[in-house]
């Protein structure tokens, strides 16, 4: 049995090893798609217009004159810094105000004072939800709940494993779930679903025709996934987790200290700063809404939101201002320039994104100039339309909830991903059928990239995990971590699935 345990676990990593680095495959396909549009350059086709006519695209030979200089000329600032109108800077900027609260130890000393505040019979579902909640703070679910949660049950004289565990099911296969709006994960999510739907013409609204918010565009759906997964999560540790790990042998080293995660006295004072800085920031945030920010009617009769149009800043505002005021009671930030070096640390963070983005978007850009995007949509909406699907939508969103669940085991990374698989599916989907719009496709695809990350050796906090396990079963290996964490992985996937496939059903919102 762990011979082939050992042997699947083996085909996975040697697959995923051969596979090259997101930005790789991002300049393999920029230079076959400029092959392409010359083997192709000046063939046309016809789509369907919104208004039931024809539409005649042609496709462009990337080689001229003319277009050698259109991707010069806009590949710095229209095809990237500009892309989008500019997504680039909405993810930044609130990664500078979620970075503020994290550098400062806040969001750090909440995961530790709700975990250590618990009941025992109530801890799988709280870790399960701390873990959902933690992915606003990356890397504090993996480093400090995870661990936290072995000692929390070592402390209680059970298998730490079952609590890492939990945790590492809320964390990572939780990971797109959320109770706060317009968290990063929702900005480059939802603003580049935009921009794949507009770029191909296809309408940014709802399955009702209203236009859709990119960043809060999933906020019923991802509040109710919380809630939902949280109790599946806590469901699969009693009753399958918790009796197989109960049988079993672990130890407790010896430079484990089990008070190492306890709240100090200092950062309980800082904490109640935090609390006074939420409540200025909020009441700061409603005054926008309600005085210069409030929504109006034009002469024309078009309703202005200048509050939603402007929610990605008051987001970050909020974050900000709390870890600020904890920061600087803690010690954290003893002047100016402790916070902007803060600030700055997060961008470093950034490095990749920026790397990842500029190929990314250039190549995406191309796509979308050359029709050469529009023309692969045709014809995989064709396929699709030719094997009965465009009366069967659930069977699109279960068939690529499934694809993007096992490429998900061999390419990690969910913004990689996307780019990926977003500009192809996002208007196909819709081409074979119309209730396929934009957020549905984009929540299917949410569902998928997190269910599997936690049965894949390839998430890049895999190893990290293991490392945590190993401290108290030295002999845990990868393919016992997979084993482990598969019931979770199977649960959610298919919850989380019938979830979306409800709301679809029904008719009921994704967001606002």
């Amino acid at each position: 049995m762990k011979a082939e345990k050992k042997s699947r676990t083996s085909f996975i990593e040697k697959i995923g090893k051969k596979i090259p680095d997101p930005v790789i495959i991002f300049l393999g396909l920029y230079a076959a798609t400029m092959l392409l549009t010359l083997v192709l350059g000046g063939n046309t086709f016809e789509t369907m217009g919104a208004d039931g006519g024809s539409i005649v695209h042609e496709i462009k030979n990337m080689f001229t004159a003319e277009n050698i200089r259109w991707i010069f000329d806009n590949a710095l600032l229209t095809n990237w810094l500009g892309y989008g109108g500019g997504v680039l800077g909405t993810i930044l900027i609130v990664m500078l105000g979620v970075g503020i609260a994290e550098e400062s130890g806040l969001l750090t000393t909440l995961i530790k004072k709700v975990g250590l505040k618990v009941s025992d019979k109530f801890l799988p579902f709280v870790l399960v939800f701390l873990g959902i909640m933690s992915s606003i703070a990356s890397d504090a679910g993996y480093l400090i709940l995870i661990p936290l949660a072995g000692l929390l049950y070592a402390g209680l004289k059970k298998n730490p494993l079952i609590g890492m565990a939990a945790a590492f099911a809320g964390v990572s296969a939780g990971f797109s779930a959320n109770l706060i709006p317009a968290t990063p994960i929702d900005i480059i999510i939802g603003k580049n679903a935009q921009l794949f739907a507009e770029s191909q013409g296809v309408p940014f609204v709802n399955a009702a025709g209203e236009a859709l918010n990119a960043p809060t565009m999933h906020y019923f759906f991802v509040v109710a996934s919380t809630i939902v997964l949280s109790i599946v999560g806590a469901f699969v540790t009693i009753k399958f987790i918790k009796p197989k790990l109960e049988k079993q042998d672990y130890v407790i080293p010896e430079d484990i200290d089990l008070s190492d995660f306890t709240v100090k006295p200092e950062e309980n004072k800082a904490l109640r700063w935090a609390g006074l800085g939420l409540l200025i920031a909020g009441a700061l945030v409603a005054a926008m809404g309600f005085g210069p920010l409030a929504s109006f009617v034009t002469e024309e009769g078009t309703k202005v939101t200048p509050f939603m149009d402007n929610i990605i800043l008051m987001i970050t505002f909020i974050f900000f201002v709390p870890g600020l005021f904890y920061g600087i009671k803690v010690g954290m930030f003893k002047s100016a320039q402790d916070v902007i070096k803060a600030m700055a640390k997060q961008m470093g963070n950034m490095g990749y994104v920026l790397v990842l983005t500029f190929v990314s978007y250039n190549f995406l850009a191309l796509l979308s100039n050359s029709n050469l995007g529009t023309y692969i949509t045709f014809l995989g909406a064709k396929g699709l339309q030719s094997m009965g699907l465009d009366n069967s939508p659930i069977l699109l969103i279960i068939g690529f909830i499934l694809v993007t669940a096992i490429i998900n085991l061999f390419v990690g990374g969910l913004t990689s991903k996307w780019m990926l698989l977003g500009p192809i599916f996002v208007p196909m989907l819709f081409q074979v059928h119309s209730g396929m719009t934009p957020d549905v496709v984009a929540a299917a695809f949410r569902v998928a990239d997190s269910s599997t990350n936690i049965i894949t050796p390839l998430m890049s906090y895999a190893g990290v995990v293991l490392v945590f396990m190993r401290k108290y079963k030295p002999e845990y290996t990868v393919g016992d971590m997979i084993a482990l964490m598969l019931p979770y992985s199977i649960a959610f996937l298919v919850i989380w699935t019938t979830l979306l496939i409800g709301f679809f059903s029904f008719g009921i919102p994704l967001g606002f």
